[in-house]
């Protein structure tokens, strides 16, 4: 019941009793993860084709917001590498004000997939999805950084993959030297700077460096302020996007994708949370918190939000263990933002490319794609599907495509293991050697009577088995007198397996063959009678076990005779 709990963490840990010597680590925590923050939410705004400082608007609502009413003690939330491809694409598409919608609905979505208790479905996407879209965001960001690494010039990039890349052909000549040199210093600190310490960010000390060489030796390579006229250091007002039913309808479809990515990153970071503190988060109080996030987020000017996962760590590393660690990262980007924000269009776009960079290689996990690839041929069909998908065509259509193809291979799968089948005497005689007829309550032990068929039933049946379960119903030839049917490993029936069983009955009816059920669960046979189809049962024709089946059927018989 813990993890099913409709209350935050924060709640939690009043309750407690929260004191100043749990507060010191929070506090310094949250100052650090705040200082990692800052260069990653202005870069995944600028990737996503927004302003920089909507990154920063994000991190501060949104983090603020998803610290104070999370599931988890140590969720860090903020604008992430994973909404980039999706993000960019809306507002390439619809503007600014359709993200805002987009992500308004995205909201309402989560909050009620939270109130419905689905926190702990959503978490079953299958891993070749996940590693398959991962894997193609990732590639779509590094490729989206070459202009800026290179100093390219001339022209808008296009959104699409294959146009992108033959604009950057087509620019390859306006190629910028000190771009090429201000991204590779940016890569080889990030790089190296966690052997000198891992207390400051490289990524922070490798903005610094660079943008104080720009600023001194007046290096001709392009600065956020350059591109975008400058960081303002005020707050943006609270505003809602112009709505109307046209674009809602038109954005549903990107919304959903919205709530699922929040969903999902969210709550495997509380999940990866959870590995390094010992705690359990509650996931479904987790998506309520990333609904309310990401409604306040695009009011007050910002974008998608979700938990960061290599954030979160920083914080746990760094002595994190309340939502108040959360809360302080927020408010110290804040005072950045106030005290700080112009500086920030100083920074140059190539050192920022660096970093998103260095954010695509950890975030493809190459690794476990690799691996995905030792797994049966239908797990690596699903990856790569996603996979290309992501890269070629939509993220949303990826996401979509690869759950409905993963669950279609399940389904194949589940109606593999479903077995169903006639015992017959020539069955018995070929597994009588078997260890699978040791079993005490085994058929091939008992004595089976003439005008008597076992079939028997072994795994789920539902609607992928069905099919199977006819087929073979149907291929015996001489009408049985009595037709057992053992159901001993049926853990679960849907409602096609419950149409299939009644099909048996009617034409076990109109042949006068009479059924015995054996061995079946009470909760199977509660959706029988549910299902109204004890009319064509008599009681005792359901017997506990094979014997008690066999018994009957005797009885049946022998009035026959």
């Amino acid at each position: 019941m813990g993890r099913n709990k409709l209350k935050p963490k924060l709640i939690t840990v009043l309750e407690e009793g929260y004191s100043i010597k749990k507060f010191i680590p929070d506090l310094i925590a949250g100052i650090i993860v705040g200082v990692v923050a800052l260069p990653l939410a202005i870069a995944f705004a600028i990737a996503s084709g927004v302003k920089p400082e909507q990154g920063l608007y994000t991190a501060i609502v949104g983090g603020f917001i998803i610290s104070s009413l999370s599931g988890s003690r140590v969720q860090i939330g903020g604008p992430t590498g994973a909404f980039i491809v999706i993000v960019y694409g809306i507002v390439q598409k619809y503007g600014y004000d359709g993200l805002a919608t987009a992500t308004l609905m995205a909201g309402v979505l989560l909050i009620v997939m939270g109130v419905a208790r689905f926190g702990d479905v959503i978490k079953y996407i299958p891993y070749p999805v996940t590693v398959g879209f991962t894997a193609g965001i990732a590639l779509i960001i590094f490729f989206a950084q070459i202009r800026d690494v290179l100093g390219l010039t001339g022209g808008t990039v296009p959104v699409e993959f294959l146009e992108k890349m033959k604009h950057y052909g087509e620019h390859l000549h306006t190629f910028n030297l000190y771009a090429i040199g201000i991204s590779l210093l940016t890569l080889f600190i990030i790089i190296y700077w966690p052997r000198i310490t891992l207390r400051i960010p490289g990524s922070l000390i490798a903005i610094f460096l660079t943008t104080v060489m720009v600023k001194i030796f007046h290096f001709p390579v392009e600065t956020i302020g350059s591109r975008f006229g400058g960081v303002p250091n005020t707050f943006s007002l609270p505003h809602l996007p112009h709505i109307n039913v046209e674009l809602i309808t038109q954005l549903s479809s990107p919304a959903l994708t919205i709530a699922m990515l929040a969903g999902i990153e969210s709550l495997l970071s509380a999940v990866v949370a959870d590995g390094m503190t010992g705690d359990r988060h509650r996931s479904n109080m987790e998506l309520i918190a990333q609904g309310v996030a990401n409604i306040a987020s695009p009011i007050m000017g910002g974008i998608p939000v979700t938990g960061a996962i290599a954030r979160t760590a920083i914080n746990i590393k760094n002595g994190g263990q309340t939502p108040f660690a959360g809360m302080i990262h927020a408010v110290m980007l804040l005072l950045i933002l106030f005290f700080f924000g112009p500086l920030a269009s100083l920074i140059p776009m190539a050192a920022l490319a660096g970093i998103l960079i260095s954010v695509a290689y950890n975030m493809s996990e190459w690794y476990l794609f690799v691996k995905i690839f030792k797994s049966p041929m239908g797990d690596i069909m699903v990856l790569l599907t996603t996979f290309l998908l992501t890269v070629f065509v939509d993220l949303t259509v990826a996401i979509k495509f690869g759950v409905v193809l993963a669950a279609l291979l399940f389904m194949r799968r589940m109606s593999e293991v479903t077995q169903v089948g006639y015992i017959t005497d020539s069955f018995l005689d070929q597994e009588k050697d078997t260890d699978d007829i040791v079993d005490q309550n085994g058929i091939a032990q008992k004595d089976v009577p003439q005008g008597v068929e076992v079939f028997e039933i072994n795994g789920p049946f539902f609607f992928g088995a069905t099919d199977k379960f006819k087929d073979t119903i149907h291929e015996l030839e001489k009408k049985p007198k009595v037709l057992i049917l053992w159901m001993r490993h049926v853990p679960t029936i849907d409602a096609s397996g419950l149409s299939a069983l009644e099909n048996v009955f009617q034409r076990c009816r109109k042949d006068g063959t009479k059924i015995i059920l054996s061995d079946i669960q009470s909760r199977l046979l509660e959706k029988i009678k549910k299902a109204d189809m004890f009319r064509y049962l008599e009681e005792q024709n359901i017997q506990p076990t094979i014997d008690q089946a066999l018994a009957r059927a005797r009885e049946v018989v022998g009035k026959r005779k």
